[in-house]
């Protein structure tokens, strides 16, 4: 039985900092549900109802899209090694564009004023439910490393060659619902 909670408690804290990926679910309330798997060490937590993660390129940008929508966010934590836990984080979500005030502020306080190769805003959710229960089904995994292809991929690309795979293939979910990726290329071009 999931056990629900109305912020994040310490034990979520210690468990959330232990993972090394996180998942994220948002949609519209139309068209298709997006899954993303993320890097957890983009992940952090500001409050014990409110976190933020720095997103980086990726092949789409449906979270965005959906955000922009409908707001609706869910992230989703399990154990692959240790005690079986699955923890969700239920609330809703926006985002700070890179280039804007907003981001900035966020990167200087919560990231250390440092962005990863490929950043191209920053999520914030506001907490409203954290959800436990029990991951049983969970496979155990081993842990390896990180991967530095996206590193790789984004660096070749430079400043230059990300913005403008932003525009083609970043700039509108697969249901075509627009990102706001563009708005934030003008911020950051200007």
């Amino acid at each position: 039985m999931g056990k629900q909670f109305a912020s994040i408690e310490p034990n979520h804290r210690a468990f959330i900092e232990k993972q090394h990926i996180f998942f994220t679910a948002s949609a519209a309330a139309e068209g298709r549900v997006n899954v993303s798997p993320k890097d957890a060490a983009a992940l952090r937590i500001l409050s014990e109802n409110q976190v933020a993660y720095l997103d980086v390129t990726g092949s789409g940008n449906e979270t965005a899209a959906h955000l922009r929508l409908d707001g609706r966010l869910t992230l989703m934590f399990c154990a692959f090694e240790a005690a079986p836990v699955i923890l969700r984080l239920y609330g809703r979500g926006r985002i700070l564009p890179r280039g804007s005030d907003e981001y900035a502020a966020m990167l200087r306080s919560a990231f250390d004023d440092k962005e990863r190769a490929g950043a191209r805003q920053i999520i914030v959710q506001d907490v409203e439910l954290v959800q436990t229960s029990c991951g049983y089904g969970v496979p155990l995994f081993e842990y390896v490393e990180e991967r530095s292809t996206l590193t790789r991929w984004t660096e070749a690309r430079g400043e230059e060659g990300i913005e403008e795979y932003w525009q083609t293939k970043n700039a509108r979910s697969i249901d075509g619902y627009p990102t706001g990726i563009e708005e934030s290329l003008k911020k950051v071009t200007v």
